[in-house]
């Protein structure tokens, strides 16, 4: 399929393939170039000015920096044609690469709140940082939030679950870089424990928010269904199709951000077989034209006897009077 339609989208924007990909790698490329120069200052400046703060956002940065081309890879993979071995394509990459970004952020997350622990058991130990500490926090907080903005507007624009996911983890990083920065405050006025209070903050909301990209990108994996208005929306598409009396066994599960579709369409009994399956050709049509849809197998049942298709041959052959 060349494009992919949103029925969510006021507008019924129609996205080309080739143009998520182009967001997806010009979004990773400019947040890459970012999070490298951030990643190197924080932690340089971080480590000189002995703000324990300032490492753990240098640490978040670097996650985003591997994030990114977890992005990428999977960018590149996802929109290949479908194939021999993935015959419904590669779409659940993407559900991957967000898995990938969830374990990735937990594993940092924890890791951070482990650090912080260590430091506020000793808080004696604990030194006054440099004001450049400061200054390097409020630039990233700008920076962070800047670049949140550009790849949620991307995201939107191009309806990418994946970019979508990643734009919120940029904004992860402006909410951390503000915590540090006011814990850098605090600790430049004479409140040293704030420093590594502000990184176990840190270290719990990166954790909070790898749990729960992980678990979403998760269900995904194990064909969890799209959300119910979606269904609804597509139900409704088959019930107005011409010839369709009812549906029934609705069933639908994701792949990336496009939906794969099951459904028992009931047309009536006395038609030709060639007359139930052009209707049903049809029906497929007009769902994967005003859906996310990327395939749907139809079922054809007689109208007021859905249940013969559950029922045994012979069964059926003694109702039909065979």
């Amino acid at each position: 399929m060349e494009f992919e339609k949103f029925n969510d989208d006021p507008e019924d924007t129609i996205v080309s393939v080739a143009e998520r990909q182009a967001a997806a790698s010009r979004t990773s490329w400019v947040s890459i170039v970012i999070n490298l120069l951030l990643t190197v200052v924080q932690i340089v400046v971080g480590t000189l000015s002995k703000s324990q703060g300032l490492i753990a956002d240098g640490i978040h940065s670097l996650s985003d920096l591997l994030g990114d081309f977890v992005v990428l890879f999977a960018s590149r993979h996802s929109h290949k044609e479908a194939d021999q071995d993935h015959p419904y394509g590669h779409q659940r990459f993407e559900n991957a690469a967000s898995l990938v970004l969830g374990v990735l952020l937990l594993a940092v997350g924890i890791g951070m709140l482990w650090s912080a622990l260590q430091k506020l058991q000793a808080p004696d130990a604990i030194p006054t940082v440099h004001v450049a500490a400061l200054w390097v926090a409020g630039a990233t907080l700008v920076i962070k939030e800047g670049l949140f903005r550009y790849m949620l507007s991307v995201a939107k624009r191009v309806k990418s679950g994946m970019l979508v996911a990643n734009a919120w983890h940029a904004r992860s990083d402006a909410a951390s870089s503000l915590v540090v920065g006011l814990g850098i405050a605090g600790n430049l006025a004479g409140f040293p424990l704030l420093d590594p209070i502000a990184a176990l903050i840190v270290g719990f909301m990166i954790a909070r928010m790898g749990w729960g990209f992980g678990w979403d990108a998760l269900h995904d994996l194990v064909d969890r269904s799209a959300d119910d208005k979606e269904v609804e929306a597509i139900r409704q598409t088959l019930t107005e199709t011409p010839g369709v009396h009812n549906v029934h066994d609705l069933r639908t599960r994701k792949m990336g951000d496009m939906i794969v579709v099951d459904a028992h369409i009931e047309v009536d009994a006395s038609l030709t077989v060639e007359q139930g399956h052009d209707i049903s050709v049809v029906a497929r049509q007009r769902v994967m034209e005003r859906h996310r849809v990327l395939n749907l197998m139809t079922h054809v049942d007689p109208w007021r006897r859905p249940d013969l298709d559950h029922a045994s041959v012979a069964v059926v052959n003694t109702k039909s009077g065979n």
